[in-house]
């Protein structure tokens, strides 16, 4: 199983030889189950509820 916040496309970024890949890429979906997910990610969502909830908090502390 592989895992990426990033789409085909923008794997080049990663490898940076665009013939490389896309060897890659038709050899990892040759035979792939490919499953899109669209919705919010729950670690992006938990991870700014933390910041807002330290933002509060150092917000309240240097009104003291």
């Amino acid at each position: 199983m592989i895992t990426t916040n990033l789409g085909f496309a923008d794997w080049t970024q990663v490898f940076g030889d665009h013939v490389m890949t896309a060897a890659l890429l038709d050899r990892l979906t040759h035979k792939a189950h490919i499953v899109s997910c669209n919705w919010d990610s729950y670690r992006l969502k938990q991870s700014l509820k933390e910041k807002g909830k330290q933002g509060r908090t150092t917000h309240a502390n240097n009104g003291l």
